[in-house]
């Protein structure tokens, strides 16, 4: 049983991106698709679908490559079950110089930085992505 989903799902993107996989697959929840539909949104993934019936639904994300490599490099998980980060509107900043996103958790679902920035609005602050 996987006690951290949202640290479970970005870890599968980096390990698939790094093995070279097409496709990761995970256990469907509301929270999962959200964030995956997010990262899409961004431009870190190619494709989300939702497969299967109802016990056994799984949400399979296309993973992004150009010109051979990954474009997820890496992720970190910055709120965690025992500590959570939120930040205010006001104190969102740009991550890696712009290279990077800080994807958080609002009101308005889950947006990356420029986003929650555009919307002002703040939130936990789920994990980084670059």
């Amino acid at each position: 049983m996987v006690t951290d989903y949202i640290g479970d799902i970005i870890i599968r993107i980096k390990n698939g991106s790094v093995a070279g996989k097409e496709i990761i697959s995970f256990p469907h929840s509301k929270l999962g698709s959200s964030i995956a539909e997010s990262l899409l949104k961004a431009g870190y993934v190619k494709s989300v679908e939702t497969k299967g019936k109802t016990i056994a639904k799984t949400v399979e994300v296309g993973l992004l490559y150009t010109d051979g490599s990954p474009r997820v490099h890496d992720v970190k998980r910055v709120s965690h079950l025992g500590r959570r980060i939120y930040q205010k509107s006001k104190d969102i900043r740009s991550f890696k110089n712009g290279f990077g996103n800080t994807f958080y958790s609002t009101p308005k679902g889950i947006l990356n930085d420029l986003e929650a920035k555009k919307l002002n609005v703040g939130g936990e602050v789920l994990f980084k992505i670059w």
